[in-house]
């Protein structure tokens, strides 16, 4: 075996065996044929990543710090429990496909290992898969957090 191949969600890696030289190519298409696991991960972190932006918009908007709406502590106090309700609704997804695409690797790595099968495919968890969930996570604790306080 000359090199290796390695997936990702967006991108798919050979690596050279013998000098390790690494090059990584988007997939295709976006709207090429793929599995359903992989297009409904990419729409939840997606749906997780923009649900975040905007409940740390949301968040800074209602900072007592920030002028705008200074005379209206009132609005400002529902737009942090819009916020924290935006970035609680953000976690869910983000943690869903981070989790999903983890245990999918898992599964699918021990199912070769055990049948003793080598396609030269390897799927690891990278950077990307950790934080993820590390910042999935965040987003629910710091948006139940945010929403239990400002009920």
């Amino acid at each position: 075996q000359v090199s290796t191949k390695c997936r990702g969600l967006w991108w798919e890696c050979v690596t050279n065996v013998f000098d390790g030289i690494q090059t990584c190519d988007e997939y295709d298409s976006i709207y090429a044929e793929h599995s359903v696991k992989l297009v409904l991960t990419r729409a939840m972190m997606i749906t997780a990543d923009i649900l975040s932006g905007f409940g740390f918009l949301f968040l800074v908007l209602g900072l007592d710090c920030v002028k705008f709406l200074p005379d209206e502590p009132l609005i400002k106090l529902r737009i942090c429990l819009v916020s924290g309700v935006m970035l609680l609704l953000a976690g869910l997804p983000g943690i869903t496909g981070s989790m999903w695409y983890a245990v999918d690797v898992y599964v699918e790595r021990s199912s070769l290992l055990f049948h003793n099968v080598f396609l030269g495919i390897q799927y690891k968890f990278g950077w990307s898969c950790w934080l993820g969930m590390a910042g999935s996570l965040g987003c629910f604790l710091s948006g139940s957090l945010l929403t239990c306080c400002m009920y």
